[in-house]
This record gives structure tokens, C-alpha cells and sequence, in this order.
């Protein structure tokens, strides 16, 4: 079997199926495990992903206005490796290709089968989609096993979590216009051991003024912009910080602000994802989960203006 990955947690889901060896092509995003990166690149954003989080999405804004696509993809590379499945996604335009940017010249190609695509925001979708896609795949009991350790170790991390007092949590997932993480956030939040303030499962992020995060004070807040690793989201840090009230905010006074890696972690619907519990549990109730992941995976915010004022 040959399969072609256009989500960006594709290569992620494969190859925890044990069926690695059959990719042949990937997403420009696709960078996990490491060795996908060796694979031909198969799609590019047709807007500039660099700069700031504001320049991006306003970059992103426009090319919706005028309903011109985000992503193209490679047909005649894509004809070439003639994969016998594409995995794709239908749940956000903006974040990784849909199948809308399958050219129809190389769809008609393919069998209607062929192209998976996963389309849901809540946990338990999540991983019905794996179980999905692994069918298609036909490694289902792989599907099945993989599913099974995931609920269990999500289990382990709210049985210890459910007692404790479940602290106010605010997840932001970009800093320019500020958008609360919601799909699975709300639902990662809650196995971690927190009350979200903002978000609903299962609803799609959606923009926050940060008039209302100010107004809201939550006691903990997490800043994992989606597709940013920890050292870009520390880059865009002082886009919040010189904000008027930043270091007034509860969470920033007591030392319960943190930057994440948003690329891996939080905002990709992969395996990896059910690894964030963990990690946002050691920010929430430190005493009750050692910071493995302190310093790689997330980073404490400075708790007062670097001028010491």
C-alpha cells in the first residue's frame, strides 16, 4: 500500500499504526517522526507563513475574502507516487489541506475510497477517526490497540486530576487577534485538571478581545499558537506583554502564565495530542506532576515587566 499524508498529524498517525514503511508522500507541514521529512513535500501555503502572528493572519483573511485557496498541491508529484490512500482533513480550512485542494484533475484519478479525510474537533472524534482511517488502512486492531493505550493513559491523568480543586484556565492558541482554543482544548483542559473560561468542546476556535481575557483574570493562562514551536511563540511573547494590564492579570502576578509548543502539541489532532494532558497538568497542579516537559514542551512567563517595574 502506498500512502500520501496531507495532514500535517498523518505521518504521526501511520506511523504509530506500523505501517510507516508504506508513506511515500507527505504535507509540507508533516514533520514527525522525524525521517517523514525525507519524504517529497506534496503541498505549500500560498501565502507567506512568516512574520508575526498578526502578519499571518491577515494574510490569511485576505486570501479568504477573495476565496482564493490557502494551500496547492503538487498534482503531477502527487499523479506520480499514485498512492493507494490520501489522509486529509476537513475540520479547519486554515489549518491543513481539505480535500477542496485535491485539484479535480488528479481526484478524478482516484478512487472516491482513497482519499480519508478526518473531520472532527472532540476528543472522542479524535480518536474515532483513528480507528477509522486504520480500517482503511487494514490495520484495524492496530487502530483499535492504539485507541485503547491512549483512553487509558488519558484515564491515569484524570483520576489523579478529578479530586483537585480544577483551577480557571485560559488556552489561547494565537496571540494576533487573540483566539481561545476550543475543539478539543475545552476537553484537554478538563482531563488536565482545569475549569476553561473560555471555548466549547467540540466549537471551532474563535477570535477573544483582549478586553475579555482582562475581564475574565483567569488564574492559569496557556499560549500555544497553533503551528508555533515554544522558541516562536517566546519570540511573539511581547505582543501580549507591552498590552496595557498584561502583568496585572492574576495569572501573570503569581507566576501562572506560560508559553507552549503549539505545533506538536495542542492544536494537532495526532497521537501527540493525548500527550498534552500530561504536559498541561504539570503546569496546573505541579505537585502532582513532576515538569518533565518544562523548558521543551512549555516555558513559565515572566511575572513582571523586565524593567522590574
Amino acid at each position: 500500500m502506498r500512502i500520501v499524508s496531507l495532514l500535517a498529524s498523518g505521518t504521526e498517525l501511520v506511523a504509530a499504526l506500523g505501517l510507516g514503511d508504506s508513506l511515500v508522500g507527505r504535507s509540507h507541514e508533516c514533520d514527525h517522526p522525524e525521517w517523514v521529512k525525507r519524504l517529497p513535500s506534496l503541498s505549500r501555503p500560498t501565502f507567506d507563513i512568516t512574520g508575526t502572528s498578526g502578519e499571518i493572519d491577515a494574510r490569511v483573511r485576505e486570501r479568504l475574502r477573495s476565496g482564493a485557496p490557502l494551500y496547492e498541491i503538487d498534482e503531477a508529484q502527487l499523479a506520480a507516487l499514485a498512492p493507494d490512500v490520501i489522509i486529509t482533513q476537513t475540520h479547519c480550512e486554515v489549518c491543513a489541506v481539505s480535500p477542496a485542494d485535491l485539484v479535480h484533475g488528479v481526484a478524478a484519478k482516484l478512487e472516491r475510497h482513497q482519499v480519508v479525510a478526518l473531520s472532527t474537533g472532540t476528543v472522542d472524534g479524535i480518536l474515532d477517526g483513528f480507528v477509522h482511517v486504520a480500517e482503511v488502512l487494514g490495520a484495524a486492531d492496530a487502530g483499535r490497540s492504539l485507541v485503547a493505550e491512549i483512553r487509558t493513559r488519558l484515564a491515569a491523568v484524570a483520576e489523579v486530576t478529578r479530586p483537585l480543586r480544577h483551577p480557571r484556565v485560559a488556552c489561547l492558541e494565537w496571540i494576533e487577534p487573540l483566539f481561545a482554543m476550543g475543539n478539543w482544548g475545552p476537553e484537554i483542559v478538563e482531563i488536565a485538571g482545569g475549569a476553561g473560561v473560555f471555548g466549547a468542546p467540540g466549537a471551532h476556535s474563535a477570535t477573544l478581545p483582549y478586553e475579555a481575557l482582562r475581564d475574565a483574570d483567569p488564574e492559569i493562562i496557556v499560549v500555544a499558537p497553533c503551528g508555533f514551536s515554544l522558541e516562536r511563540t517566546l519570540g511573539e511573547m511581547p505582543l501580549l506583554t507591552d498590552r496595557p494590564g498584561w502583568f496585572d492579570l492574576a495569572a501573570v502576578r503569581t507566576g501562572r502564565a506560560f508559553a507552549a509548543d503549539g505545533n506538536f502539541f495542542f492544536n494537532r489532532s495526532g497521537p501527540m495530542l493525548f500527550e498534552t494532558p500530561e504536559i498541561l497538568a504539570e503546569m496546573l497542579h505541579p505537585a502532582h506532576f513532576p515538569p518533565r516537559h518544562q523548558g521543551t514542551s512549555w516555558r513559565q512567563l515572566p511575572s513582571r515587566p523586565p524593567d522590574g517595574r
